[in-house]
């Protein structure tokens, strides 16, 4: 009885909202991270360190500063950055990045520990030529993964373990299967192994396994459902005594897709959350094909894909918002003039991806969120489930 009635005053309290007779609260003008804590939820963003620091973009920083209780390094903790050099580590960037969210009051979500792209070529071609042996491999990747998490230890709350270990059905072959380099050199037990060596150092971060396309189940069946791979992945870890505490689900989406709605998604998040594990939508955004009428400023071509994108964006966190377990919502960058998209999606042209646009002003998109965590409440969206990190 005495938890049920400090949980209901716990949720009572988290939605009061101070207002006096002169100066009504207008929830509107609250930022998204605000609004977030109303739900335990954390309102996150990548963050281009090269951004940041520009002199020229006070807008920029502004905006992570106050609209975002989470950060995440966009670049700057991947391998190549840390370690471009044998044996020296810079690390400049992504300290600057910790420090700036300590200053700011954020959490830090560590973006990536092991990942098949962007490692440092001194790696790559040592495994290709032979300098490198299997055995050599293995530690480094031990040595790598300590020697970052024992940096950070207890300044990052969740990190991005394994990020991308599986294929898709458009591969070949089809049927999914553990892709990329470490499978490739090491075999499938490296997940096991990342995981048990972050733990070691660092025993209260959130240790996730990360990637796309699984925001909602399919077919069910492992061999071209991804979701469902990822799932029976999970469960295995678990019966190992594996420490994986969490799945991220990247969310990058595109308007030309069918997509899913947020029921099919919460149902996802909710048979993760079954296993004990938590959940977090780690990379948000919604791009759009810029066809020559887009490009021209035609509003018949660029207001639907809007449209579709705030809605593509909103389906997530409500979903999000509707599963305790799930305990994060970061966008991959906020604002299009900083976007990954139309570097990496050109053929054809994609972009319109974030919720502001190139100018910092907020769309449609950003609106739609701030909504879905102003309207949702009790009785069916409750405050997040406190994890413990599995040991």
């Amino acid at each position: 009885m005495t938890v049920g009635v400090v949980a209901f005053a716990t949720a009572a309290a988290l939605n009061t909202v101070p207002a006096t007779a002169g100066k009504p609260y207008d929830p509107t003008t609250q930022s998204l991270a605000k609004l977030g804590l109303r739900h335990g939820l954390q309102i996150g963003t990548a963050v281009d360190m090269a951004a940041l620091n520009d002199a020229s973009e006070p807008q920029y920083r502004k905006i992570v500063a106050t609209e975002f209780s989470s950060v995440t390094a966009e670049n700057v903790m991947k391998w190549e950055s840390l370690e471009p050099t044998r044996g020296n580590y810079n690390w400049g960037p992504a300290d600057q990045l910790v420090d700036f969210a300590k200053r700011n009051r954020q959490s830090v979500r560590g973006h990536v520990l092991v990942w098949q792209n962007q490692l440092p070529t001194w790696l790559t071609s040592g495994v290709a030529d032979g300098s490198i042996s299997r055995q050599e491999l293995r530690e480094l990747l031990r040595k790598h993964i300590t020697t970052v998490v024992s940096r950070y230890q207890g300044k990052i709350s969740q990190w991005d373990v394994i990020n991308e270990a599986v294929s898709d059905p458009w591969d070949n072959p089809p049927t999914l299967h553990y892709k990329g380099f470490w499978a490739q050199h090491l075999g499938p037990d490296y997940i096991a192994d990342a995981f048990r060596w972050a733990r070691a150092a660092d025993p209260k971060a959130l240790l996730f396994y990360n990637d796309y396309n699984i925001e909602a189940f399919g077919s069910g069946d492992p061999a071209d459902d991804k979701t469902q791979f990822v799932y029976d992945m999970a469960k295995r870890l678990l019966a190992q005594r594996v420490p994986i505490d969490g799945i991220g689900s990247q969310g990058h989406l595109g308007t030309q897709y069918g997509n899913y709605d947020t029921l099919q998604v919460a149902a996802a998040l909710k048979k993760f959350g079954a296993l004990g594990l938590v959940t977090a939508f780690t990379e948000v955004d919604v791009r759009s094909q810029l066809t020559e009428a887009v490009q021209a400023g035609d509003e018949a071509e660029i207001n639907p894909r809007l449209q579709a994108s705030a809605a593509n964006f909103s389906v997530l966190l409500k979903a999000c918002l509707a599963v305790r377990s799930c305990l994060s919502y970061t966008v991959w960058g906020f604002s299009d003039k900083y976007s990954w998209v139309p570097s990496w999606f050109n053929d054809p042209p994609e972009g319109l991806a974030t919720i502001y646009d190139e100018n910092f002003q907020p769309k449609r998109a950003y609106y739609e969120i701030k909504s879905d965590l102003i309207f949702a409440g009790p009785p069916y969206v409750l405050p997040r489930i406190a994890p413990k990190p599995r040991r």
